[in-house]
């Protein structure tokens, strides 16, 4: 069992860097098995992380963060984040972002690729990064989904979820 004054440095690494470093009381992040939190003593793991926030907890007070997909690791009270992208809500530009997924989502309904294709992916992670930003400005987009045939089979993308959800849906 974790003691009351024991905290867990956190460390979330882009390519440029180590682009913030806090010692956190507990932290949530969003894995793509979905969103897991940490206390300090917690047992070691490898995680997968999708495009979302990350929320941590210092002091009483709570911060958060949009992260892009990546990967997190927690062992003896280290929590590194290693992820491309990396906002807080100080630099985010609503109207630049919500431009930002409006091309995206245009580009999207565009495409005459298959679902399957690279490009495609491209799109809607720019898309899913937007909608993260936002998110965490306090402005989220409403929830978007799209189908597409996949072998025959129509799948939805949800590229954005409500707080009230805590994963993305794809068939």
């Amino acid at each position: 069992m974790a003691s009351a004054d024991q905290r867990i440095s956190l460390e979330i690494v882009t390519p440029d860097g180590v682009a913030l470093s806090e010692s956190v009381d507990e932290l949530t992040a969003p894995s793509v098995e979905g969103e897991f939190g940490v206390l300090a003593d917690h047992r070691p793991l490898l995680a997968a992380l999708k495009t979302g926030i990350v929320t941590f907890k210092k002091g009483g007070e709570e911060t958060r963060v949009a992260v892009g997909a990546g990967f997190v690791e927690i062992k003896d009270n280290h929590a590194w984040v290693l992820t491309n992208q990396f906002a807080q809500k100080k630099d985010i530009d609503a109207v630049e972002t919500r431009l930002d997924l409006k091309e995206a989502d245009q580009a999207i309904d565009a495409f005459e690729g298959e679902p399957h294709d690279p490009a495609f992916h491209e799109l809607v992670a720019r898309e899913v990064w937007a909608a993260a930003r936002l998110e965490l400005y306090g402005d989220p987009p409403p929830p978007t989904v799209r189908s597409h045939d996949l072998e025959g089979e129509a799948a939805e993308f949800v590229v954005h979820v409500d707080d009230d959800d805590d994963a993305s849906k794809s068939a």
